[in-house]
């Protein structure tokens, strides 16, 4: 029988496997972009399927310009996810939002620029619609799932994704906070394009784990203290992982569901055979 699962969950630093998953099977998925970031962990989580990738793979040996994103995206599609809850450590650019709180974000700003973004290229286009980037019925679930755990939790704000590995200047810093970001990550694009090009619903659990580098503090910020908090982070996270799954209706009535509609510019009789072939998972309902 076919691997299946409803629900995928990207993770992030530190967090690399997810507790709990019952009958479970692990899967290696070879895609036209190339191999996911690990193999794909398939269990049973409070009743529900669910596909597990650890997004900078088993040991953290990725890093965020690296991530197989188009990978990692097309496999769960044909593993026949609906929904993705991704988990990221992210800095703080606003003084309310402190280390150790949740921030489930409602917009994003790409600050990105060695990232392959959109599935559609090489013989095809498409102009898919991102004002709103994440799932707001996704972004709701979560939220109500994150009720009753011992955190402070910040239903939307800003995402600044920039391209990493290094860490941002002051001045940069400075500047992200004047366009009004309110958290800053390396991870959160292309993620969200991706999944919307593929009409998977997308909302991220922010965790933060230090202040960005705009913040003057008495104490100075360690790599051992981040690393405190992201282990506290990630045990909150997957009590919130396995309390939302179990909460989601059967059916999808959101926009992601049919975000392809209208959006592929290319006459079919231009696509190239092979490009047709590879991208099926993604176009199929559309385009045979």
């Amino acid at each position: 029988m076919k691997p299946e699962a409803r629900f995928g969950i990207i993770a992030g630093s530190g967090f690399y496997e997810m507790e709990g998953l019952t009958d479970t099977e692990e899967v290696s998925i070879k895609t036209p972009f190339g191999e996911p970031s690990d193999s794909i962990v398939l269990g049973d989580l409070e009743g529900v399927r669910v596909a597990f990738i650890p997004r900078h793979g088993r040991g953290h040996r990725i890093n965020p310009t690296e991530i197989p994103v188009r990978a990692n995206i097309y496999a769960l599609k044909t593993l026949g996810v609906e929904r993705i809850i991704s988990v990221a450590a992210v800095g703080s650019l606003n003084e309310r939002i402190k280390p150790l709180d949740l921030v489930i974000p409602d917009q994003i700003i790409d600050r990105t620029k060695n990232r392959i973004s959109s599935f559609f290229n090489d013989g095809i286009v498409a102009h898919v619609m991102f004002a709103e980037p994440y799932c707001m019925e996704t972004n709701r679930i979560l939220l109500e799932a994150a009720k009753g755990l011992d955190i402070t939790a910040h239903e939307g704000g800003t995402y600044l994704a920039m391209e990493g590995p290094q860490f941002s200047t002051k001045a940069e810093s400075n500047m992200y906070r004047s366009w009004g970001a309110d958290i800053i990550g390396m991870t959160g694009l292309p993620e969200a394009k991706l999944a919307r090009e593929a009409e998977i619903c997308y909302a991220t659990l922010a965790f933060v784990t230090d202040f960005d580098c705009w913040y003057d503090m008495d104490e100075t910020v360690t790599v051992e203290m981040i690393i405190n908090n992201l282990r506290e982070n990630i045990s909150i996270a997957k009590k919130i992982v396995r309390k939302a799954v179990a909460m989601f209706p059967e059916s999808r009535d959101c926009a992601c569901t049919n975000a392809l509609m209208n959006s592929i510019i290319t006459a079919p009789e231009r696509i190239p055979p092979q490009v047709k072939k590879d991208l099926a998972p993604i176009i199929g309902k559309y385009i045979s």
